[in-house]
């Protein structure tokens, strides 16, 4: 499971048998889904406090450009 971030205690990660599905933040054992296209959009998360979330996505927003091309060159996909 790559990690393509660690930002302000978060871990921003996907699983390698998340092929079809979208990437995934963790912290401390809070669970938070993102999808991040077309737009960034909280799926669901467990256990996280409404600020959490709301710096999850803006955490996102900000390095979603970065986690596209992360998740296309870890399953080998074009842009």
């Amino acid at each position: 499971m790559p990690v393509v971030l660690r930002e302000r205690g978060y871990r921003f990660e996907f699983y390698a048998s998340d092929a079809d599905e979208r990437r995934h933040v963790k912290k401390n054992g809070k669970h938070a889904k993102v999808w991040l296209e077309p737009v960034v959009e909280l799926v669901y998360s467990r256990r996280c406090m409404p600020h959490e979330m709301n710096e999850i996505v803006r955490l996102v927003q900000q390095h979603q450009d970065q986690f596209v091309e992360d998740w296309n060159e870890f399953f080998g996909r074009g842009a």
